[in-house]
């Protein structure tokens, strides 16, 4: 488990005081200066501590600092072991501080607290934007998920908004750390977790290129040998779920210019002039299940979708076996603007809508997922469906 935090000046020693009831153990951590790239060039201290040799499942008090001053006191429960267990997702990308429209904020908070998610998944598009007002809006963006990210582990995905300065206040602020080889790595990473395996990805190595193009083809590789790994048959058997998150989506319905409303967009089919790199033939190719994209600040629902075909399990049960992934883009968390949506609905759109809200999804069991599309608005859900795959891969 990894905490993150950021003082404004330097401290002599930083470290985590942590356990099951009292404060038993200490890791020490350790702190790099980050310097905003604005005019100002603001200087901020972030702290990382890696706590080791945790149960899985039970519950720990932590604080974190250092000799002089402490944070509050909070508490995470760790993830459980092994496959045979339902994590709880909240899921959603597009999210700015409550100035900024983050109506998601305060229900994220209540939720848990009342202990409704194992686990947070942010997919991009964060604050709005951290670097704002020379990283000032990133600090309070910080403050104001606290509740949060102290609680249950912040997983992100980085999006457009953090491109600035090649992405440096995405990357000095997060901790995301790939199961794999336990390397820091807040671009690509994938972790398991209950049946599932889960890969988080940048779609913004393939439009940023002028912070160089070497990353596309690295990430793409990685990609390839992570989900060939995850499709051998004892690790398939054992994490039947593969599940993608990446910040702009292949494809959507919106009422704008955005890439995703061109058919045959660099994240679908390849960049420009050498068709290279493209992610929908190799998900299709490796049995991905189901992917998540932030970006449209809106909510879209695809049926089993690849190549402008849909791929039902079968008229009456279209989410039962289906023969491709099924994509969802949860964009409208909160934020300055929502999407709109073209006026004819094109036939590989499910469900759309115009609203703020997030993604609950619980990975029921091997076989089955629940998702629901809840409405901060409107305190209710307003869209749900039951993915059944009785045959992955």
């Amino acid at each position: 488990m990894a905490v993150t935090w950021v003082t404004l000046c330097r401290s002599e020693t930083t470290f985590v005081e942590y356990g099951e009831k009292n404060l038993t153990t200490i890791e020490k951590g350790y702190q790099t200066e980050f310097v905003d790239g604005g005019k100002e060039k603001r200087p901020i201290f972030i702290h990382r501590a890696i706590l080791k040799s945790l149960k899985t499942g039970h519950t720990y008090n932590y604080r974190c600092g250092n000799d002089d001053i402490w944070s509050k006191m909070y508490s995470f429960k760790t993830i459980e072991s092994g496959e045979d267990w339902s994590p709880r997702f909240a899921l959603y990308g597009d999210l700015g501080t409550m100035a900024e429209g983050g109506k998601s904020i305060p229900t994220l908070i209540d939720h848990v607290k009342a202990n409704k998610y194992d686990i947070v998944f942010h997919i991009g598009d964060i604050a709005y934007d951290l670097d704002s007002s020379n990283g000032r809006v990133g600090d309070q963006f910080m403050r104001e998920i606290e509740p949060i990210a102290a609680n249950v582990p912040y997983m992100v995905c980085v999006g457009n908004h953090e491109y600035r300065y090649n992405f440096s206040h995405y990357n000095n602020r997060f901790t995301m750390i790939n199961e794999d080889d336990g390397a820091i790595n807040n671009f690509f990473y994938s972790f398991n977790i209950g049946p599932a395996h889960i890969i988080s990805f940048s779609t913004e190595f393939h439009y940023f290129t002028q912070y160089g193009v070497t990353q596309i083809a690295k990430q793409y590789q990685w990609l390839e040998k992570d989900l060939k790994k995850a499709n051998k048959p004892e690790n398939r058997d054992k994490t039947p779920w593969i599940i993608t998150f990446g910040h702009k989506p292949l494809i959507c319905s919106n009422d704008n210019d955005d890439d995703c409303t061109k058919r045959n967009n660099r994240l679908r089919k390849g960049m420009p002039n050498t068709q290279l790199f493209g992610f929908e033939d190799l998900f299709y190719q490796y049995g991905v299940d189901i992917s998540f994209w932030g970006h449209q600040h809106s909510y879209e629902r695809l049926w089993p979708f690849y190549d402008f075909k849909i791929y039902n399990g079968s008229f009456e049960e279209p989410y039962k076996n289906p023969m491709a992934p099924v994509h969802i883009i949860t964009g409208y968390a909160g934020c300055h603007s929502i999407c709109t949506f073209n006026n004819s609905k094109p036939e590989w759109s499910a469900f759309r809508l115009s609203d703020y809200g997030f993604t609950q999804m619980n990975i029921l069991n091997k076989t089955h997922i629940h998702i629901e599309q809840y409405s901060v608005t409107r305190n209710k859900t307003f869209d749900e469906l039951m993915i059944v795959k009785e045959f992955h891969g």
